[in-house]
């Protein structure tokens, strides 16, 4: 006869966050000796890199999230729970959730990632969503499709010029790919679709503070970004420092050209839009500051190399939560890039570390492989950093396709994916453009 194991006999790991460190983690950590409680505010894992697409009707949301149970479903050391973490006790090793419920754990991995940073200025939320959930996505995604509609409905050009103005603030990868497909719906996927409003008139607008977009690949590559863009349609304003935000536009200071001789000067203009979307900045997760714990500008939690706390080998902060730093074999120490591939190598370290000190063995330091960047620009138009190689246009784009499709969680992700993406390039369609709740909510999607 079977017994079940003693469930008191096993190390405890609690892990809140089930983004990809979290969730690399939990997979690391199945082993008989851990069980293992995840505990996530919603019930899927979402693959963010292509929410932008859901936002802009390109994929619906089940073609990049899958449900965390059914994920963990064979994996039976896990528990998953769907909650709020209140706050966590170090000292006493526990987890409190807003409902009340203590947890006590043997060792924690906090991975609740990042959230949008408005730099001190969160009334700008309201007028310039970012898109970190599906919720961000299927709000933004219907405030996108209304700007047309309402345009269609408004008689006067000067009263529907601002409704086919859309502002991307931020020229990094999300504001990139998010004005590179703005710019193809505008000019094809709508096309033949209104009769008052000609779509393709619609400006895009990508707002970069510093003298260039990507500012994270090298100088050549950013530039010939810039140049695919602006094929595209896209009007690349770098230099451009958001001042105001409001429901009526956006105001900018702009730097202007140095008169021969002269200073450099800037002027300050406004531009009246409808539908602006913040792509300029992340701040960490609020959890991190309740932790009480050392932190950086950004409100990233410092972590030690083996990516711990200090004075509490037991607690991990992982993912964009984390300070990290990659030490390298030379002995130099690197700064930790906020990229996905980066919190899964945390995620799995951490757990090789727990296992380690569980069976008396040295935790190891963190050291990051960097695999190279890619961000795609519009169709057959990306750009991609594999270190020493470095490439751009129709081969960027076919690669970035095939690394995003592989990457996706479980096979009819990764065959709708591809079939969505082969339809919308052979015809230009888009056809997850259901607005469910013209009057502002969350809308459903399928």
């Amino acid at each position: 006869m079977q017994t079940e194991p003693d469930l008191s006999a096993q190390h405890h790991v609690i892990i809140i966050g089930c983004g990809f460190g979290g969730l690399e983690a939990a997979r690391s950590l199945n082993h008989p000796r851990v069980r293992i409680t995840l505990i996530d505010r919603s019930n899927h894992h979402l693959f963010q890199p292509l929410l932008y697409q859901v936002a802009t009707a390109g994929l619906s949301a089940p073609s990049i999230a899958a449900p965390i149970r059914h994920m963990l479903r064979r994996q039976r050391n896990v528990t998953v729970l769907m909650a709020e973490v209140g706050g966590i006790d170090k000292a006493a090793r526990q987890v409190k959730l807003s409902e009340g419920q203590v947890l006590s754990y043997d060792a924690l991995i906090v991975a609740t990632g990042a959230t949008h940073s408005y730099f001190g200025r969160d009334e700008w939320a309201q007028h310039a969503p970012g898109l970190k959930t599906l919720a961000d996505a299927f709000k933004l995604r219907a405030r996108i499709l209304l700007a047309f509609e309402q345009a269609e409905k408004t008689g006067a050009p000067e009263a529907r010029a601002p409704w086919l103005n859309f502002i991307i603030i931020g020229g990094g990868p999300t504001g990139v790919e998010m004005a590179g497909t703005l710019a193809e719906i505008a000019r094809h996927t709508l096309r033949d679709e209104f009769r008052r409003i000609d779509p393709a008139s619609a400006q895009i607008l990508l707002l970069e503070g510093s003298d260039r977009v990507l500012q994270a690949f090298p100088p050549e590559l950013s530039a010939k970004a810039g140049r695919q863009l602006e094929a595209l349609g896209v009007q690349l304003h770098c230099g451009s420092r958001v001042v105001q935000i409001d429901a009526e536009g956006v105001e900018i200071e702009e730097q202007l050209p140095a008169p021969e001789g002269g200073a450099p000067q800037t002027r300050r203009r406004r531009i009246p839009a409808r539908t602006v979307v913040w792509a300029a900045g992340v701040a960490a997760s609020p959890l991190g500051r309740s932790l009480g714990l050392p932190l950086d500008r950004a409100g990233r939690v410092i972590v030690e190399p083996e990516l711990s706390v200090a004075d509490h080998a037991e607690l991990y902060v992982i993912g964009d939560l984390a300070a990290a730093q990659s030490h390298e074999k030379d002995g130099r120490a690197l700064p930790v890039p906020g990229v996905s591939p980066a919190a899964k190598q945390m995620g799995r370290l951490a757990a090789a570390n727990i296992l380690a000190r569980l069976q008396g063995k040295t935790a190891q330091k963190f050291r990051y492989v960097d695999y190279g960047a890619l961000a795609t620009i519009g169709r057959k138009a990306a750009v991609a950093d594999l270190g020493r190689f470095r490439f751009s246009g129709y081969f960027a784009w076919l690669f970035w396709l095939f690394v995003h499709v592989y990457f996706l969680i479980g096979f009819r992700n990764r065959l709708v994916v591809l079939m969505d993406w082969a339809w919308a390039y052979l015809s230009f369609q888009r056809y997850a453009r259901v607005i469910a709740e013209p009057a502002g909510g969350a809308e459903a999607d399928s």
